[in-house]
């Protein structure tokens, strides 16, 4: 079966999913636990699709606090995530942020399959 979960799930699973890690190992979004049950799921047969294809950019993010212009300064966290069977990688095309979108202190991610 292949099928894949999106959406905001409010982890930053690696340092480089957000711009502070150092400072915010104990903050909700990237505990070590939280990290550790992220990591289970790739585990059991799933891909982070931009990481996949992505795997070493840096100030890629999804979400900005509202608060010291965090967005216009690009200090953010990868929260959101396409998170694929590995039955679908064979299809995976592009996974992509959309930062340029704003109405939320999240942008919209797209995920290109071919199919």
């Amino acid at each position: 079966m292949m099928h894949f979960r999106c959406g905001d799930l409010n982890v930053s699973h690696q340092s480089i999913d957000l711009a502070n890690p150092k400072s915010n190992t104990k903050i909700a979004g990237f505990t070590q636990e939280e990290r550790d049950d992220f990591a289970k799921v790739l585990a059991d047969g799933f891909i982070d699709s931009f990481r996949y294809l992505y795997p070493d950019e840096r100030d890629a993010y999804t979400y900005w606090s509202y608060f010291r212009n965090a967005r216009i300064r690009n200090i953010g966290w990868r929260l959101d995530y396409f998170i694929i069977s590995s039955r679908l990688q064979e299809k995976l095309c592009d996974t992509i942020h959309q930062t340029g979108v704003y109405g939320s202190d999240h942008c919209p991610i797209v995920l290109l399959l071919s199919i």
